[in-house]
């Protein structure tokens, strides 16, 4: 990240990264952290990252990201169900959502939306769970964390709607073009980049990430998912969003201090972090 800052520790002098950046999109209660979750967060805060936003898929992931939030300072909630698991989305779920959005640690409703790859719900169901979710972020007056995943087109249809970007909200992992991606901006939505940007075949992700408002632009990691080169096919952790960023500064011809200033600015604005 640049220029250190020199702290004094044991008596001798280490290079100690200034937390900067954040991860706006992390799954750290995934089992694949079950043994060194404690290890993986300690070495991302110490490594530069500031804030970690950790994303629910189902009710009791949710549940585990509020728990997380509440033991460590600089980790955040974001609970919702995953269009994977939409079936699950009943009355009861529903109101357990509820309960947990109004957690204070507790920054958006997500991660909601649509996945025609995979189908692993019905595609009713899934339309249904996330207009569900929709309504529940309009309630509490939160922002969502949107999964799209070839289904682009109805996704923009269902938030122009359902106005779903009233509160903010975060496209995340965005795998859409440049004009869904302006459309999108004009919905009141920012862009998410994760490890896809690093890629050698990233032809799409980069040229959206070279047109896009600055202002607009966030960073993630997904993890421990889509590692970023150059350790892709590992686990992904916290700490490698600085891989993220550093292919975003790259890409913007910007000084990658510049980038990690602006992309956690945009993701406190976003979600309202301190």
């Amino acid at each position: 990240m640049g220029a250190c800052r020199r702290a004094e520790e044991g008596g001798e002098l280490v290079q100690v990264e200034p937390r900067m950046l954040v991860d706006s999109h992390a799954h750290i209660q995934d089992k694949a952290f079950a043994r060194d979750r404690d290890e993986v967060l300690q070495r991302a805060f110490a490594g530069g990252i500031d804030k970690i936003v950790c994303v629910g898929y189902d009710i009791a992931s949710s549940e585990q990201t509020v728990a997380l939030a509440e033991t460590y300072p600089d980790l955040y909630a974001v609970v919702g169900v995953h269009p994977h698991d939409a079936r699950t989305l009943d009355q009861r779920a529903q109101e357990r959502l509820h309960q947990l959005g109004r957690h204070p640690k507790v920054v958006a409703i997500g991660e909601i939306g649509l996945d025609f790859y995979r189908d692993l719900s019905p595609r009713d169901t899934q339309r249904q769970a996330f207009v569900a979710q929709l309504a529940v972020a309009r309630e509490l007056g939160k922002p969502v964390v949107i999964h799209d995943r070839d289904a682009h087109q109805e996704v923009l249809e269902i938030l122009r709607r359902e106005r779903g970007g009233r509160n903010g909200g975060i496209m995340h992992c965005f795998s859409g073009g440049l004009p869904l991606a302006l459309d999108l901006i004009k919905e009141g939505f920012h862009i998410s980049f994760a490890g896809p940007l690093t890629f050698k075949n990233a032809r799409r992700p980069v040229e959206v990430a070279a047109h896009l408002p600055l202002e607009r632009i966030l960073v993630e990691t997904d993890c421990p998912y889509l590692a970023p080169e150059p350790f892709r096919g590992k686990r992904n952790e916290p700490l490698l969003v600085k891989e993220v960023a550093r292919k975003l500064a790259e890409i913007r011809r910007k000084p990658l201090e510049e980038i990690a200033y602006l992309t956690a600015r945009n993701t406190r604005q976003v979600l309202a972090l301190p």
